[in-house]
């Protein structure tokens, strides 16, 4: 928070909810600091609905699943049905892009000036990775972006702590994730870096936190 500024007093922040243990654990987060932060901002959590839930028999929808856990922390939230894409068109990445443009759009419609996600230390690793191994640069998500000259800024409040980390805060918190039923959940690149970088954890332990020091430590004399 204090090393990216990123919060400001009278900010309206929409964070997004998608169901899963970190956006419910930054959800909560951001309301914790809400009360005793120096500062006074607006919070609503903001649900895309992509049909997952209601297609399952037994499944409730996202106002149950997710929005009662919410409630529970007194945090308001709306619910949005998720742009179309077509069944062919459909890939991992085309419907996370279409998802933050869609949270793009709906921010700037309701007048939220920061978007929170709820990505990790382990997110911005595999990122960096994920970069590297299949679009040939040397990049990561950063912990707060400016967007549309500064009209918008996305802020990952979790960018220092890791996933299990995350997992801890959600026991103590009794937050429970939402399953995600998309079919192409488990077969994704991240997927696949993830497995990877388990293994090179398990080889040298140390190696999480100096990857994670150098994404701040670029020697540019000694890139190309």
């Amino acid at each position: 928070m204090h090393d990216y500024s990123m919060l400001d007093d009278g900010d309206r922040v929409m964070v997004g909810v998608s169901g899963g243990i970190d956006s419910l654990t930054l959800a909560w987060v951001l309301k914790m600091w809400q009360k005793k932060a120096p500062i006074r901002y607006e919070l609503v959590a903001q649900i895309i609905d992509y049909g997952f839930w209601r297609q399952h028999e037994g499944m409730a929808g996202p106002e149950i699943s997710i929005g009662r856990q919410l409630e529970k922390f007194s945090i308001d939230y709306t619910i949005d049905q998720a742009w179309q894409i077509e069944d062919e068109e459909r890939t991992c990445f085309q419907c996370a892009r279409n998802r933050r443009s869609q949270l793009f759009d709906l921010a700037r419609q309701r007048g939220f000036n920061k978007i929170a996600f709820g990505h990790h230390k382990d997110d911005l690793i595999e990122t960096f990775f994920i970069n590297i191994l299949y679009s040939g640069n040397i990049s990561t998500m950063l912990p707060r972006q400016k967007l549309f000259d500064g009209d918008l800024s996305i802020i990952r409040p979790l960018a220092y702590i890791e996933k299990k980390d995350v997992v801890e805060i959600a026991s103590s918190i009794t937050v429970k994730p939402v399953a995600n039923l998309c079919q192409l959940a488990d077969n994704t690149r991240r997927e696949k870096v993830r497995e990877m970088l388990t293994y090179l954890y398990e080889k040298e332990p140390g190696g999480k936190n100096s990857i994670f020091a150098s994404l701040a430590n670029v020697r540019q004399e000694y890139m190309l």
